[in-house]
């Protein structure tokens, strides 16, 4: 009996620690695609955000202080882009395998001059609240596929500053949706 405790002991640690490191080293599902030829990636995490947000700015002007502001609530951006038509199928794959399993809902959907545009977003506390969005630009002849993945706790109103302010491709495109 007392082998079984240990062992059950053991394997009730191991389960909590698996738990743990998954929790704390989990990667998103776009992690792939950094790093690899043919892909652009901006990757900004929280420690950056934070950083960001005491660089001394004027804040005398409103955008700067609502940037300042949606920058405090942000927790990790992710933005992947090509123009190889092989990596925007593995691109889109990935986007639609992450749609279907991470309960997002659909914001707006865009096809203009061959430009294919899914605006996605899981909703925080209030129907203004925004927990992630998901962005996937299809891009078409000559255009970039953009992949973006912004995480945290902030208004979708919010977001036009943070395009303006970080110059994020497809920015342009979000900035449409936002304003809608």
């Amino acid at each position: 009996m007392n082998n079984n405790f240990k062992r059950s002991k053991k394997l009730i640690l191991t389960l909590v620690f698996a738990l743990v490191s998954t929790t704390f080293f989990a990667q998103s599902p776009f992690d792939s695609f950094d790093g690899q030829a043919g892909v652009t990636s901006i990757i900004v995490n929280k420690k950056m955000f934070e950083l960001m947000s005491k660089v001394k700015m004027d804040a005398s002007d409103k955008e700067t202080q609502q940037y300042l502001s949606l920058i405090k609530k942000l927790d990790n951006l992710k933005v992947f882009t090509t123009k190889n038509s092989s990596i925007e199928g593995q691109m889109k794959v990935a986007a639609d395998k992450y749609i279907k399993t991470a309960g997002l809902e659909e914001l707006m959907r865009v096809n203009e001059n061959g430009r294919n545009i899914k605006i996605l977003v899981k909703s925080g506390s209030t129907d203004s609240q925004i927990r992630e969005l998901l962005m996937f630009i299809e891009g078409a002849k000559n255009d970039d596929t953009v992949l973006m993945s912004l995480t945290g706790n902030f208004d979708l109103a919010e977001l036009s500053v943070l395009t303006n302010k970080m110059k994020i491709p497809g920015g342009e495109d979000l900035k449409k949706a936002t304003n809608r």
